[in-house]
């Protein structure tokens, strides 16, 4: 018995931080220093383990669908996706050691993180297909 309340707790809290996550996600869509991707990928991944039905959703949407399944099942973006990704990356984060130059320790975490994003956005495989970037 006990297990299972624990068992329904966890998947409350897992659901109300896949809803969170995914607004926050959405903001960062219109918010050019917020990122909306990692928020997005967690909240599939804490719908994964509290609701089918929502897991479902995010994976066959039709604005963003695609890119959840490519990284989330193939470990792939498009090329296209990846440029205009780095090149994001690179201006947000830009301006903002730029903008806060005069305390180093924020320029260097901020390098420390672009570079292993970096790193890891080019690492990524090509995927298949049309490259349906967001931007056209």
């Amino acid at each position: 018995m006990l297990w299972n309340n624990r068992h329904y707790i966890k998947k409350y809290i897992l659901f109300v931080s896949g809803i969170i996550l995914f607004i926050t996600g959405i903001i960062g869509l219109f918010l050019p220093v917020m990122p909306t991707v990692p928020f997005i990928l967690l909240s599939v991944s804490c719908f994964y383990k509290s609701s089918r039905r929502f897991h479902s959703w995010l994976i066959n949407n039709k604005l963003f669908g695609k890119f959840v399944r490519d990284y989330t099942e193939e470990k792939k973006i498009g090329k296209k996706t990846k440029i205009f990704s780095l090149i994001l990356l690179w201006l947000s984060i830009g301006f903002s050691i730029y903008r806060f130059w005069h305390k180093i320790y924020i320029p260097i975490i901020h390098l420390i993180i672009i570079i292993s994003i970096s790193i890891h956005i080019i690492k990524l495989g090509k995927s298949a297909g049309n490259d349906r970037s967001c931007v056209k």
